[in-house]
């Protein structure tokens, strides 16, 4: 009778038993840390119908984050400036630019311009940047050096980890509330401590449950 399983196979179930968990394991372990925002979505940053410089405007030229994002201190979004608002400087700098054509155009016909999003969290997160910005937290915690961006990327992971991080230790992400949008502050040089701040009237105590920020 020919010989069907050779002796080696009496092996088999024990190397199932130990590779199996181990490819599970690698595969698992492959999602987790390659398919992460980290990997998936830093460094993302789209053109733009029109070639905007944050570096230009946030940095050169010092403008207040909140000139634009004029929202943000008080609504869960920042608001994406109207074109009147590009237009409060540029109908009379560099008012014939072609670069400009697409602003000067929608100033006359109102038709907005359609900017693509660059910082997009999941439909099922609610986020708030008013309450990150009243507790002290920078732009640049969330957004990275902004002001040194000629195309806006995404600088951070934004994922669930990431955020964990924060909101179990808030302390190194808090500044004073006049410096939210000072990219250079460092709390280091500053030799800043939230607890020793008198503008302060309470704790930060961010939420780490589930409906803190899936509701």
């Amino acid at each position: 009778m020919a010989v069907i399983f050779r002796p080696w196979t009496n092996r088999l179930p024990q190397m199932v038993a130990i590779a199996g968990p181990a490819l599970l394991g690698a595969v698992v372990f492959g999602f987790w840390y390659w398919g992460s925002p980290k990997f998936l979505e830093m460094g993302y940053g789209p053109a733009q119908p029109v070639p905007y410089s944050h570096k230009l405007h946030a940095g050169d030229l010092a403008l207040d984050c909140r000139y634009c994002h004029n929202t943000v201190e008080r609504a869960a979004h920042a608001a994406v400036p109207p074109t009147a608002t590009c237009m409060n400087c540029h109908k009379t700098v560099l008012k014939d630019s072609s670069r400009l054509g697409l602003v000067r155009s929608s100033a006359e016909t109102g038709a907005p311009i359609e900017w693509v999003r660059v910082h997009k969290l999941p439909d099922f997160v609610f986020f708030n940047h008013s309450a990150h910005l009243a507790a002290g937290v920078g732009c640049v915690s969330c957004h990275g050096r902004v002001d040194q961006m000629p195309v806006v990327h995404v600088a951070k992971p934004l994922g669930m980890a990431w955020c964990l991080e924060c909101h179990r230790d808030p302390g190194p992400s808090l500044r004073p509330v006049a410096e939210v949008t000072n990219m250079s502050w460092d709390a280091a040089t500053a030799g800043y401590d939230p607890a020793k701040d008198p503008a302060r009237k309470r704790p930060v105590n961010p939420p780490t449950q589930c409906d803190g920020c899936h509701r």
